[in-house]
């Protein structure tokens, strides 16, 4: 009886050790377990800050635009703050898109002859003739766009390239001569699209096509007539040049959406909307009407034709039908150019 006794309380004693022992490894697992749970959330918790990072950096980064220009594809980053113009006529695009520029090619030049309704700051810096900017003083400017055309800077474009992300447009490619008017277009909204400006440049066209439907309707009894010839002249140690606009000009695509039509025809397609010419060609054209842009400090007709037998003879001239625009009047310019011609158009020529 008493072996037995002593037999039970054996087995209680071992049953008991066990039982421990099996608590005591239970909470190494979950010690362990837990441990491990610790360790896993810390490491994905690690890898979402990281993502979470390279997205806030990502998203910080500045957008970058590729643009197909003449000379190639350019990459810009972010929107461009300090413009240098090289060209008149994307000075003019860059002033039409809202923005000033820091730095200008000929700015003298351009207040003479480009007189539009937005006015060049005071603070913009002159960076030398159109052909031969100075490479030092854009340098000095720290532009981050210059914009430029084929004709005049594809000689020294790897320069300015190296100085900032340069656009160099070709108005005068075999292709854009066709259609001068959508090429300027196109141009003045890839500048104002690299500005962040392209709303604002689409109101622009949209507001200009909107005015060209009402100068239509104002020039429909025009005082020219429909049929008309564009002329600029100027004079030069005594003789006179005339330049004679072409159907691919875009002053004459702008008279033809006013309901006008060119008398004049080139016998092949003038790469700058113009013939270079004499007097004698404009007896082919007399019966048109005569729309000139003739600088009042260069009194060409006045001066030099008065006496000029060709000219006396003229129908126009003899008939009075000589209406000048003015020779500010810039037909080589974008929107704010456009804008200015029609509307000098219609105080013209309008009743």
């Amino acid at each position: 009886m008493l072996f037995r006794s002593r037999y039970a309380v054996l087995i209680l004693t071992v049953f008991l050790f066990i039982v421990a022992a099996c608590a005591n490894n239970g909470e190494s697992v979950s010690e362990n377990s837990t441990s491990s749970s610790s360790s896993t959330t810390t490491s994905t918790s690690s890898k979402t800050s990281s993502s979470t990072s390279a997205s806030t950096t990502s998203e910080a980064a500045p957008e970058v635009k590729t643009v197909n220009d003449a000379l190639g594809v350019v990459e810009i980053k972010g929107v461009p703050q300090r413009v240098v113009a090289l060209d008149w006529v994307y000075l003019e695009d860059v002033l039409a898109a809202g923005v000033q520029p820091v730095g200008a090619a000929d700015i003298e030049g351009y207040k003479t002859w480009v007189k539009v309704k937005v006015a060049i700051g005071p603070d913009v810096q002159d960076v030398g003739a159109r052909f031969e900017p100075n490479l030092e003083q854009i340098a000095a400017l720290k532009p981050d766009l210059i914009i430029g055309v084929k004709y005049r800077h594809e000689k020294i474009a790897d320069q300015l390239k190296a100085i900032a992300p340069t656009l160099i447009f070709d108005p005068f490619s075999p292709e854009e001569t066709q259609d001068p008017y959508k090429e300027m277009e196109e141009t003045f909204m890839t500048i104002a699209d690299v500005l962040g400006k392209k709303d604002e440049g689409q109101k622009m066209l949209d507001n200009l096509n909107g005015m060209y439907t009402e100068a239509k309707e104002k020039l429909k009894d025009n005082k020219a007539g429909a049929n008309y010839v564009l002329l600029q002249a100027f004079s030069d140690q005594n003789a006179v040049t005339f330049r004679i606009f072409t159907d691919n000009s875009l002053a004459g695509f702008i008279l033809s959406k006013l309901g006008m039509t060119n008398a004049y025809k080139s016998d092949k397609l003038e790469e700058f909307g113009f013939s270079e010419t004499s007097v004698e060609t404009l007896t082919k054209v007399q019966d048109a009407s005569l729309i000139t842009m003739i600088q009042t400090d260069d009194e060409v007709l006045n001066n030099f034709m008065k006496d000029n037998p060709v000219w006396k003879g003229l129908t126009f001239v003899k008939e009075n039908r000589i209406f000048a625009l003015g020779g500010d009047t810039w037909p080589f310019g974008g929107p704010l150019s456009a804008e200015v011609f029609t509307e000098r158009v219609v105080s013209v020529l309008g009743k």
